[in-house]
């Protein structure tokens, strides 16, 4: 019998909850910091991730893949191939979205996190 596949990062979660466990037993008073410091670095996360899309309207980097969000499934990819394919002549360009993307996400999440 196979069990069922965990969802992402599921182990991370896990991780995460012990580590706020256990700053919950040494330093009690220090919970609502760690929230609070957490919620402001997700916060920022999405906000980065909004900022990319309003400053970058027309290079999303799904723009680049061959198959719409409505036929995308419709084919089964063998294993040589990949689970999105990108649209020919277009895969630094696809790159360099996703690599942006995660530039500006990630300096935001930054720039929140040290000035907090």
């Amino acid at each position: 019998m196979k069990l069922p596949k965990l969802p992402r990062l599921t182990v991370w979660l896990g991780i995460a909850c012990m580590l706020l466990a256990q700053i919950a037993l040494l330093y009690p008073q220090q919970i609502g910091v760690a929230l609070f410091k957490v919620a402001l670095v997700a916060t920022a996360g999405v906000l980065g991730y909004y900022l990319d899309r309003s400053l970058f309207p027309y290079a999303r980097p799904d723009g680049y893949l061959a198959e719409t969000q409505l036929n995308r499934y419709k084919t089964v990819p063998n294993e040589q191939e990949s689970d999105f394919r990108v649209n020919e002549g277009y895969h630094l360009v696809f790159a360099l979205a996703m690599i942006r993307r995660a530039v500006i996400v990630g300096f935001a999440m930054l720039a929140i996190g040290l000035g907090a």
